[in-house]
Parts: C-alpha cells; sequence; structure tokens
C-alpha cells in the first residue's frame, strides 16, 4: 500500500528556524522570512499572492547595485561606445574569450540593439551574408540557408539573444541611457601624440538638454581601449568620429559614401582597427571615419566587424603595460 501523500500547505518551520524561536530571534528560510512565507501563494485561481515589500526596499535595491556598478567601472579595461550589432558582437566576443577583462558598455538609448531590431524598411527578416553565418550558429540562432546567405525570421531573433548572452556575462556591465559626451585624451606614452585614455558619458536625457540647463556636468570611465561602435552620422551617430574632428586628432571625415554591399562589407570589416591610439572603429561608425560605402540591410558586416575589434582590442591589451587603467608602456 502507498503511504498517504502529504497535502499540508501551511508554513513548517525547521530545524533551525525552532533554535532560533527558543533564541528569541527569526531567521529567513529560503530568502522569506517566516511571517511573510505564509502570504505568498501561486494560485492562478484568483488568489495569486507575492511576497511583501516596502518601496523604500525597491529603490535600496536598484541604487545599491547600479552605483556599485559605477563605483567598480570607474576603472574598466575596455569600454564599448554603442550597443549595435557590431558593439554586442564585439562585447560576446571579448567576454568569451576574455573573462578576465572588465568589458562596460555605454548605450545612449534605453533599447540596446541599435538598428539591429528590424531588416530593411522596417520589415522582420534579417540577411546574413556568409561567411558571417558561423556566428549565428556559435549563438545558436536558427535561419534559413539561401546559398550565399542566410535569413534569420526576424532580426529581433538574433538581438534579443545576442543581448541575453552578453548581459549573462559576469565580466560584463552596460549602461544604457547613457551618452557618452567626450572623450578622454592625454599624451601618448608610446609615441609623441595624444592616446584616448577614457570616455566622458552623462545620462542622455542629460546630454539632450545641456541649452536648456546650466552646468550640467558629466563623469569619466578610464580605459586603456576604447571600442567605438556608433553608427553612421546621426543625432548620436558617428559621435567619436565627429569629436576626433573637431579635437584635432582627425583632419576631416570621409564621410559616408553611397550603398554598395559588394565592397562595403569586405571594406567595413578589413578596415576595422585603431584609428589613433587607444580609440578602435568599428562597424558603420567606420564608413563616416574612412568614406566607405553604406552596405544597407545585410548584417553579417556588422558581427564580423564587432568579432574583428575585439580581436584588436585584445592585441593592444596583451602588447602594452596597463596600470589602474592607463597604458604606461
Amino acid at each position: 500500500m502507498a503511504p498517504p501523500v502529504a497535502t499540508e500547505t501551511s508554513y513548517i518551520p525547521s530545524v533551525s528556524d525552532l533554535k532560533s524561536q527558543l533564541n528569541g530571534t527569526k531567521t529567513e528560510t529560503n530568502g522569506v522570512k517566516p511571517e511573510a512565507k505564509q502570504d505568498i501563494v501561486e494560485d492562478w485561481s484568483g488568489n495569486y499572492q507575492f511576497a511583501p515589500i516596502e518601496e523604500a526596499e525597491v529603490s535600496r535595491a536598484m541604487i545599491k547595485r547600479y552605483f556599485d556598478q559605477m563605483y567598480e567601472r570607474a576603472v574598466s579595461d575596455v569600454v564599448i561606445v554603442g550597443a549595435g550589432s557590431a558593439g554586442l558582437s564585439c562585447a560576446y566576443h571579448l567576454g568569451t574569450t576574455r573573462p578576465d577583462l572588465k568589458i562596460t558598455i555605454i548605450e545612449a538609448n534605453v533599447a540596446p540593439g541599435g538598428g539591429a531590431w528590424l531588416g530593411g524598411q522596417l520589415m522582420t527578416p534579417m540577411v546574413v551574408r556568409k561567411p558571417a553565418d558561423r556566428f549565428l550558429t556559435e549563438l545558436g540562432v536558427p535561419f534559413e540557408d539561401e546559398e550565399t546567405f542566410v535569413v534569420v525570421k526576424h532580426a529581433a531573433l538574433f538581438t534579443s539573444t545576442l543581448l541575453s548572452k552578453v548581459l549573462a556575462m559576469p565580466n560584463v556591465i552596460m549602461f544604457n541611457a547613457t551618452a557618452v559626451e567626450d572623450l578622454i585624451v592625454r599624451p601618448d606614452p608610446v609615441s609623441s601624440g595624444q592616446r584616448v585614455g577614457g570616455v566622458v558619458t552623462n545620462w542622455t536625457l542629460v546630454a539632450l538638454n545641456h541649452d536648456t540647463q546650466s552646468c550640467m556636468d558629466p563623469n569619466t570611465i578610464t580605459a586603456p581601449v576604447i571600442v567605438t561602435a556608433t553608427g553612421h552620422d546621426g543625432p548620436m551617430g558617428a559621435f567619436s568620429a565627429k569629436r576626433l574632428v573637431s579635437t584635432g586628432m582627425l583632419k576631416e571625415l570621409g564621410n559616408m559614401r553611397g550603398l554598395d554591399m559588394l565592397r562595403s562589407e569586405p571594406a567595413i570589416v578589413n578596415g576595422t582597427r585603431e584609428v589613433v591610439p587607444g580609440l578602435i572603429m568599428a562597424g558603420m561608425e567606420l564608413s563616416e571615419h574612412d568614406g566607405a560605402n553604406r552596405m544597407g540591410p545585410t548584417f553579417g558586416g556588422m558581427m564580423s566587424s564587432g568579432v574583428r575589434a575585439a580581436k584588436e582590442a585584445i592585441r593592444i591589451l596583451d602588447s602594452h603595460k596597463v596600470v589602474k587603467g592607463k597604458v604606461v608602456a
């Protein structure tokens, strides 16, 4: 005869709970206070109850973690500016290849992903030319094979998969709704020129309202390597390329040329590099810097450019002496 099935659902104290009660104290069981445990009900018939919480607990939980992250990432190993397809691909390759690195992503928009949530003309499928389909396979993103290219059924499937994998990495932190307002530039100890040594940040809503308020000073993040992948020209696009011109580190922009998929994607991938000491440029921002063609609604170049930027970042870190986030030799 089978033993009777227990049907009691009320809170049953553990031995440690009983001991603590004898000592006049209360402990938590599985992270929940005993007096609150009976209030948690997963009843889908109309009696679903959450654990009790105070508003201040919510505020403190967010504030502590957010500002702990800001404090810890004030010195990073690599800062990636822009969380589009190139920036996120860079973060993924860096994070998986070098889990020892502190990788910090700065994204100006509330929603990361850049223009990779849709394909061309607001259509949903994403076209990726081979051999960049290997990156999709590595991520586990399914696609239809069309011989020389593949098609992901919805661009958001790629972006959400990549984003979730990147943010799950313990060595990667993202600050979105945060704008890079300037670059830290200091004398380069390796050459006689200037070196980019970090980024100047502010919350995007502040950055967009400097003309309406007075003196809203920024914050800074120091890093020996900056990867900029802010896209082609726009309100926040091609920021670093344009800033290089205004600081005199670049004579003039090359300006993005007209659409030519066959020339554009290899030009962007092969051209991804350290454009000035400490600053690697990737993705469509590079087209504004170099004067390369635009590629339109095909995304393999963005992914592969991000991966190449990650490889370049590792090369720089491995070939320089870094102390407290600064290249010293």
